[in-house]
């Protein structure tokens, strides 16, 4: 069995179910410690090759999710995972899909929706989920009913 992380290391979020997921942003040094074993990366283009697991979600940098249902069902991966593995959720500068990730995460583990981008705020990075479209779709993640997230990518522009 892998051990999760520990609660206090850098850019640990500690999720009200106990379980831990690591942010970051993958144009700053990896934190010491362990690797992860699983990350979820959030980014444009394809990741960079790492000896662990992974998903992509294709996200371009201040914008939402390509494919909404997909991120959808990556969050709850991630979630899942997290119970027994050390998860990571990462972007390139680990704010804002950062942030939006884990707010939808947090929601997943029952976090109330009005609360999750400043529950993300308060105990990850205080300037996580950076724009208005990403707070938006937060707040509509968790409108939905479950298994219905694909209506969540005509936030763009609005």
């Amino acid at each position: 069995m892998v051990e999760t992380w520990d609660a206090e290391a850098a850019g640990v979020l500690w999720l009200p179910s106990g379980r831990l997921i690591r942010g970051r942003g993958l144009g700053q040094p990896r934190p010491a410690g362990p690797e992860p074993t699983f990350a979820l990366y959030l980014l444009d283009d394809q990741p960079p090759g790492v000896p662990w697991q992974f998903r992509w979600v294709r996200w371009p940098d201040f914008g939402l999710p390509a494919d909404p249902a997909d991120a959808g069902h990556a969050f709850a991966a991630a979630l899942a995972r997290a119970t027994h593995e050390r998860v990571e959720v990462a972007c390139w500068g680990g704010n804002g899909r950062t942030g939006t990730a884990l707010a939808c995460i947090a929601i997943l583990d029952g976090v109330p929706v009005e609360q999750a981008v400043g529950y993300v705020r308060e105990h990850y990075r205080p300037h996580a989920v950076e724009t208005a479209a990403q707070q938006r779709y937060v707040r509509r993640f968790g409108s939905p009913p479950p298994g219905d997230l694909g209506d969540l990518g005509d936030l763009q522009g609005r």
